[in-house]
């Protein structure tokens, strides 16, 4: 605690992810999309609904009362700052939920080969209207460019979506990530999504 009795702010927007917190808005044909680093007093109800919602719990497996999200919500924000908790938001709305982490420090990196600084994203989307007309993959395009740009020292941009998913790898591979593998992970068969800086304008 601080000297005037408030909690110190957690180090989610530090150096690990070179300050994503002022990272700024990257532009989409849906409107300015930004990254805004979680505060649960203002979000917790808002993640929690999205986590209880059938389509996202089947994959994040997060449903249940508000403890269960601000948990896995704590275990970011009281860590070291290298995973990130964010809304994303769209045009002023907050319609999704990302976590944006260094995968190279990740239990991630003991299953694929990892390279220093390896950023890794996790998203849903919140709103079922928002899915399935393409503005994930908008999203997730847009994101990319915005680790590939305020992050410098990092190469390429990860992901590992359950293999399940089908239209998540699809809305990857729209964003311009390619199917770099497949890996079993922790509950999961994963598919390993890259979205490397050496080709992110060519696709």
């Amino acid at each position: 605690m601080s000297e005037d009795g408030r909690r110190p702010p957690a180090p989610a927007s530090g150096p690990l992810l070179d300050n994503l917190a002022g990272w700024g808005a990257a532009d989409t044909p849906a409107g300015p999309f930004a990254l805004v680093p979680v505060r649960p007093d203002r979000d917790l109800d808002r993640i929690t609904g999205w986590m209880n919602d059938p389509a996202v719990a089947a994959f994040w497996e997060l449903a249940g009362p508000p403890e269960t999200t601000a948990a896995h919500l704590r275990g970011q924000l009281d860590g070291d700052g290298r995973s990130v908790p964010c809304l994303g938001v769209l045009a002023g709305v907050p319609m999704s939920y990302w976590e944006i982490y260094r995968a190279d420090l990740d239990p991630l990196a003991r299953h694929y080969a990892a390279r220093p600084q390896d950023t890794g994203v996790h998203l849903l989307i919140g709103g079922a209207g928002d899915r399935g007309r393409g503005l994930g993959s908008a999203l997730l395009r847009a994101t990319a460019d915005l680790v590939l740009d305020h992050r410098p020292q990092c190469t390429r941009v990860i992901a590992e979506p359950d293999l399940r998913n089908t239209a998540s790898v699809a809305a990857f591979l729209s964003a311009g990530f390619r199917y770099a593998d497949e890996i079993e992970l922790p509950g999961k068969r994963a598919a390993l999504m890259v979205r490397d800086r050496a080709r992110r304008h060519l696709l």
